[in-house]
């Protein structure tokens, strides 16, 4: 009986070390407004599996709060003078979270892994290597068909994120369900709609910079739900917090809320060839897509859903961009021109059209918003929410008229253009096709001039505006909040969480 009695003691003893142990260990957890797809960043599409990224796959190059393109992985890069040859020095000592060390050759496979795997998002992205020689085990070369301006820009991100060799072999086109890279976090489990749990390397190359064990990433869709976990202590930061909260955040007083211009938008893509769904005034005529931008006010839009805080635009970048084209200014809501439109091109009216939304908030108060200033010109919108991840591969099948969509940016404009808007590129689900506007994005690839560049994203907009498969709509801050209890956040335009220097009190 002493000895049962000795035992059952003793288990309650070690039960509280254990709770004691783990109730010592830091949880970051993070509330992303939804799933992320595959945690593949050759095949990977959403800006939450961005967010997760950031802390399990360093990439060559990262950027900072100014967009200046700073040294991740790579130490260093030096161009040939024609523009053709780039040389990158590796950073020594780094091991990617299977044990296996990062070096030239492994720079070199995940490259050549984002170029050729089947179904990769980063071809287009990094497009222009032909091929990367290994100098030495700490040294690449990218041997470039073309100079080609956006390429430092491209590895900053998915694009330029290293996989383990090994570990991708092995997986194949599983490797997603359990990704090897060579970030601060290694991967430990996903269950899908539920949560993504990563947990401190122990051999990270900036190790003494990391100070929180394990992050959960917690997918909850409605905003409000996450807002009201944040404020219980159930969530340490949210992402996308609705305009309409702010308010709410900054009387919290234990709550923190940091702002910054998003480098993307969002916008409404017209599927144009993609299938059978095509075959209709939106997909088959300029003009009926002409009349749907005209029947949109982006003012009001903003103002409404908004609360006036978003920045209304009509390109691929903001009107605060240097890129931006002033020559084609946001239009002004022209409902009688809208009709006449409809009239000339002979659509009867109301022509309804299939409105593929993803799920959440703020996606179908916008939809309504463009649904009910659409009927005035004669449109029908039949709005139908879908959840995120479906919705990305239903639009790949073509399965969509209109789809409410945005893109989270990129630092060059080149990242939210050419993989849009020239013919076969990956995220063209619309089919969208002209050998001018694909002539003209090579011409601004090629030039390393800001004038020259911009003069041929000029050409772009003057097709794809009035012509092409994407009505631009708006460019979001990104509203990120967070418990008092964090520090160390930095906010950033492109909206992705770095964990370096976090810290939970």
């Amino acid at each position: 009986m002493i000895s049962t009695l000795r035992r059952l003691m003793l288990a309650v003893l070690l039960s509280s070390a254990a709770i004691g142990t783990a109730t010592a260990q830091s949880n970051l957890r993070v509330g992303l407004a939804e799933d992320p797809d595959v945690l593949d960043p050759t095949l990977a599409r959403t800006y939450v599996g961005r967010i997760v990224f950031a802390s399990i796959c360093d990439k060559l190059f990262d950027i900072d709060e100014k967009l200046n393109i700073v040294p991740q992985l790579a130490l260093s890069h030096e161009t040939s003078e024609d523009g053709k040859t780039v040389t990158i020095k590796l950073r020594p000592g780094v091991k990617f979270h299977d044990g296996e060390d990062f070096d030239a050759a492994a720079a070199k496979y995940s490259l050549e892994r984002h170029l050729n795997m089947k179904g990769s998002f980063r071809k287009p992205e990094i497009s222009a290597i032909e091929s990367v020689e290994v100098v030495d085990p700490l040294t690449i070369k990218l041997h470039l068909k073309a100079p080609f301006s956006p390429l430092l820009a491209q590895l900053t991100d998915r694009a330029g994120m290293m996989v383990a060799p090994k570990a991708a072999e092995a997986a194949g086109d599983k490797f997603g369900l359990h990704p090897v890279c060579a970030g601060p976090y290694k991967f430990v489990e996903r269950v899908q709609q539920d949560r993504i749990v990563v947990e401190k390397f122990a051999d990270y190359w900036n190790k003494d910079n990391v100070f929180i064990d394990k992050i959960t990433y917690l997918p909850i869709v409605d905003a409000t739900v996450r807002l009201a976990n944040l404020r219980s202590g159930g969530l340490d930061l949210i992402e996308r917090v609705l305009a309409t909260d702010i308010k709410t955040v900054r009387e919290d007083k234990k709550l923190t809320l940091s702002k910054a211009v998003s480098l993307g938008y969002m916008g409404l893509t017209i599927n144009i060839a993609n299938g059978p769904k095509a075959d209709n005034p939106l997909g088959k005529d300029a003009r009926v897509r002409q009349a749907l931008d005209l029947a949109i006010d982006r003012e009001a839009l903003n103002q409404v859903v908004f609360n006036g805080e978003f920045v209304p635009g009509n390109q691929w970048v903001s009107p605060q961009n240097p890129y931006y084209q002033q020559k084609f200014p946001v239009p002004k809501r022209d409902i009688a021109k809208a009709k006449a439109l409809l009239k000339e091109a002979g659509v009867t009216t109301p022509l309804a059209i299939d409105f593929m939304v993803p799920n959440g908030v703020e996606y179908r108060q916008v939809a309504e918003v463009v649904q009910s200033m659409a009927a005035e010109a004669g449109f029908d919108l039949k709005i139908r929410v879908t959840e995120f991840a479906t919705s990305l591969k239903q639009s790949e099948d073509g399965n969509y008229q209109l789809y409410l969509i945005g893109w989270s940016g990129r630092s060059d404009p080149d990242g939210n253009s050419y993989s849009f808007q020239v013919c076969g590129q990956p995220q063209n689900s619309a089919k969208y096709c002209d050998k001018d506007v694909d002539a003209a994005h090579q011409e601004a690839r090629t030039r390393t001039a800001f004038a020259d560049r911009k003069a041929a994203y000029e050409k772009v907009a003057a097709k794809v505006l009035p012509e092409g498969s994407i009505l631009y709509l708006y460019h979001p801050q990104v509203l990120v909040a967070h418990t008092d209890k964090l520090t160390g956040y930095k906010p950033m335009p492109d909206g992705l969480v770095r964990v370096i220097g976090l810290k939970l009190k």
